[in-house]
């Protein structure tokens, strides 16, 4: 199997390089960007790519997305140490089909690169509870986010702050959380903040 890696940290990157050779894989080419990456994805055509999340330039993410638009066969594989919601939902958005730890063994690595290969349609990218914000929710978050109190909340959504009390209520319970602070948290770790 023919694979470029990216990775924006050289020894991670040569540790990566030489555990995948070792188990039978054939690394075409290796990026320290996203840029970098995403040409060699183009120039080379490999199986697969196996993206860092976070590189300079180009975050994986945004690789995989190019390349779902331009380069639909080459399957993108994130490679991280962040398992938040967000970049979950994002790197599935993006068309990556599989999300594996930088603290797997070789051995499962190898695994997973093949299977994930092998069988593409597969979502392999772990799944995330997002709760489901009614449209006022929706709109009273980002005013939280942005530090507004309840009576400026109200004032700029045209409702009672009692009301505003209601929706946040409620959003306290969709997101587990016990105040302001964490529910802003909490909803920018699961992408429902940008």
């Amino acid at each position: 199997m023919r694979l470029v890696i990216a990775d924006d940290h050289p020894l991670f990157r040569m540790g990566l390089k030489y555990a995948l050779i070792h188990q039978g894989f054939d690394v075409v080419a290796e990026a320290s960007d996203g840029l970098a990456a995403l040409e060699a994805c183009r120039a080379l055509q490999p199986d697969a790519a196996l993206l860092d999340v976070k590189m300079p330039g180009m975050t994986g993410i945004e690789v995989c997305e190019r390349l779902r638009q331009s380069n639909p066969r080459v399957v993108s594989v994130l490679i991280t140490t962040f398992a938040e919601p967000a970049i979950v939902q994002a790197a599935r958005a993006a068309g990556a089909r599989g999300y594996v730890s930088k603290e797997t063994d070789p051995e499962s690595l190898a695994r997973q690169l093949r299977d994930i290969v092998a069988n593409p349609e597969i979502d392999r990218l772990p799944h995330v509870d997002v709760p489901r914000l009614t449209p006022r929710e929706s709109e009273v978050l980002p005013l939280l986010a942005q530090g507004y109190s309840n009576k400026e909340i109200a004032k700029n959504l045209g409702v009672s702050p009692d009301t505003v009390k209601d929706h946040l209520a409620r959003l306290y319970a969709k997101l587990d959380a016990g105040d302001r602070t964490e529910a802003v948290s909490r909803a920018r770790s699961i992408g429902l903040l940008h």
